[in-house]
């Protein structure tokens, strides 16, 4: 346990709960990922959807990343905080008609399409405004990747992208839609993916299906594997960085680019969760009959993942260095599933004492809520 890291003395005067960002674990984060992947000349694309926040964005957008945007808002955001439209991709199932006006408008990189009809309207307002889309097509490789089923996306039974058997309608589709260019493909296999078989089997699976487009004399400059690189949520202070070194040496050993193509990865959690944590006060230490409940300011309108995803997250009381109890860590709000860890062993905790809940940076602040009319948590830097 590192409890340096966190000044208590500065909490003391804010209230509780917030959010709290080590901008300098952030930068180190971006410079790790900057000489991995230049080291093979990838590009990442960061994932706006883990973490908006407008002061990390800028400091991402700087580090030279491009934007992953799931949204029109995100591309908004994206071009706001300083990424360059030309690193700029978006993805998204559900697009709307103003979201593809808006990145038609900002001449971004590339459209990853999920379907035909969206095709035809990419094409049909890209027409309009006298412009050609690049849109990449992003397939379902049918690659389990052995996580949480609410965080997989990459299976044939799935919402997300096409199937291998679209693919014959699509490409005699394509060269009658004269306002789209196709420029890649495009893939994303789900979150939180920790072992590396599945982007191995990933990189097995795409090698078919390059290999499908070339024999159908079509060429694709560009390839994006999309991200789900996972962190190690259980020992923050000690691999605070992802994986990042085994990641990209995967698919350098097991994917076979042609010379003209480069690849693309779409990063979100891995970039930015380690950085943040959740800060919450012991409001009354509840003796059950079997159970000791630690209960705290924070609930799952701060950090919904424990409650929808039953996500694990490190918890520490910053506040003492009394002697290990075990405890149940919960919320205020009027919902069971308002739990953030059970049977977990914190210093011995009392009213007052302020609770770390580690690794929060994605898919945290951004996901906050007002139920039951609840403020939402403020946020402070470490600079």
């Amino acid at each position: 346990m590192i409890k340096g890291i966190f000044p208590i003395d500065k909490f003391e005067t804010v209230e509780t709960p917030f959010y709290y960002y080590d901008l300098g674990l952030l930068k180190q984060t971006l410079t790790t990922v900057n000489l991995l992947a230049g080291s093979f000349g990838y590009h990442v694309h960061y994932a706006l959807k883990a973490n908006a926040n407008k002061r990390l964005l800028p400091l991402i957008a700087q580090a030279g990343l491009g934007a992953d945007c799931v949204s029109g808002g995100e591309v908004n955001a994206a071009v706001e905080a300083g990424f360059s439209s030309e690193k700029i991709v978006f993805a998204g199932v559900g697009k709307a008609d103003w979201e593809i006006k808006s990145g038609l408008d900002n001449h971004i990189f590339s459209f990853n399409v999920e379907s035909i009809p969206e095709l035809e309207v990419i094409n049909q307002f890209a027409t309009e405004k006298g412009v050609v889309a690049s849109i990449a097509l992003r397939i379902n490789p049918n690659v389990d990747a052995h996580t949480h089923h609410y965080i997989t996306t990459g299976l044939n039974e799935n919402k997300f992208g096409f199937n291998m058997e679209d693919m014959e309608k699509v490409i005699r589709l394509l060269p009658t839609l004269n306002h789209v260019q196709l420029i890649g493909i495009h893939f994303h296999i789900g979150s939180q993916i920790t072992d590396m078989v599945p982007f191995q089997n990933l990189c097995v699976r795409v090698n078919e299906i390059q290999d499908y487009f070339e024999a159908k004399g079509v060429r694709l400059d560009h390839i994006n594997v999309g991200g789900g690189l996972g962190i190690n949520y259980e020992h923050p202070n000690h691999i605070p960085l992802a994986d990042f070194e085994s990641y990209f040496n995967v698919f350098h050993k097991h994917l076979q680019l042609r010379p003209h193509q480069t690849l693309h990865f779409e990063l979100g959690r891995a970039i930015v969760a380690s950085c943040g944590s959740l800060i919450t006060k012991t409001l009354y230490v509840k003796e059950g009959t079997t159970k000791q409940f630690v209960i705290v300011d924070a609930g799952m309108t701060d950090l919904i993942r424990p409650a929808l995803y039953q996500a694990y997250h490190h918890i520490e009381n910053i506040s003492s260095e009394a002697p290990l109890k075990q405890y149940d860590v919960v919320g205020p709000i009027c919902e069971s599933s308002d739990t953030f860890g059970t049977d977990r062993m914190l210093n011995e905790t009392k009213r007052g004492d302020y609770i770390a809940l580690r690794s929060a940076g994605a898919y945290g602040e951004i996901m906050a809520s007002q139920y039951n009319l609840r403020k939402l948590p403020g946020v402070y830097y470490s600079e």
